[in-house]
């Protein structure tokens, strides 16, 4: 979500929530475009906002599968049977033709598909001009159309990568901690398919395993994989508790 309407949705609930009348006193970051800057300061809160990819480079590799794919689904809406096409999740790279590709993977779908056997499991195929193997679902007792997804890699750095953002952005609350604001620090994911609120705070606690950050006093996650519903819930008493 753009970062501006995230943190005024995130004051609006503190402002339900915990303390009326709170409104954004002012954005530090508009005012200091020369050095590193907080997101907003509301009432007696400092407030930093940022986001973490659930695997590395998701956000890349999401936005590359979105490209290649196109508008296939659409597309091939007419299909009489459930299809599902499956990629790893860093298949689709940069200095391959998307373009060329989906055009080949269309035609394959359309010529190939109806005569493919029924599988429930994920069967691999080697289309010629696609660089990288398609695993194939299809189905008779599901929803008739084509759908396309990707596997999730196995990956253990996002506790790694936790510690290496928050300290980045602990340290833009520090001066405001020492000026008695009580700072928070705000994190985003919105992705619905590999995050859920309890694999996130494992990774916090596993990268914070004694105490929170220096200079941050609260820990707030903001759940976006749901469009216009933002699920905020805070860490902080959790995260503390020996």
């Amino acid at each position: 979500m753009e970062n501006r309407k995230l943190v005024n949705e995130f004051v609006a609930h503190l402002q339900k929530n915990r303390l009326p009348y709170l409104k954004v006193d002012c954005y530090p970051d508009d005012k200091n475009r020369t050095t590193p800057a907080i997101d907003a300061i509301a009432g007696p809160f400092a407030i930093e906002h940022t986001s973490i990819d659930t695997i590395p480079d998701q956000r890349l590799n999401s936005n590359r599968f979105m490209q290649f794919i196109g508008n296939l689904e659409q597309e091939l809406v007419f299909l009489p049977f459930y299809l599902e096409i499956t990629f790893k999740e860093n298949a689709i790279t940069k200095g391959q033709n998307w373009k060329t590709m989906r055009v080949t993977l269309k035609k394959w779908i359309l010529e190939k598909s109806p005569y493919l056997p029924v599988s429930k499991s994920y069967t691999p195929y080697t289309v010629l001009g696609i660089p990288f193997e398609i695993y194939v679902t299809k189905d008779n007792d599901l929803p008739p159309g084509v759908h396309f997804s990707r596997f999730p890699p196995d990956d253990n750095t996002l506790p790694d990568r936790i510690r290496g953002l928050f300290n980045k952005k602990a340290s833009k609350l520090l001066k405001y901690q020492a000026t008695g604001k009580t700072t928070m620090l705000l994190v985003e994911n919105g992705d619905i398919a590999l995050m859920n609120t309890w694999k996130l705070f494992d990774a916090i606690r596993n990268a914070y395993p004694e105490r929170l950050p220096s200079g941050v006093d609260e820990i707030w996650y903001a759940d976006t994989s749901i469009h216009d519903r933002i699920n905020f819930k805070d860490f902080t008493s959790d995260l503390l508790r020996k």
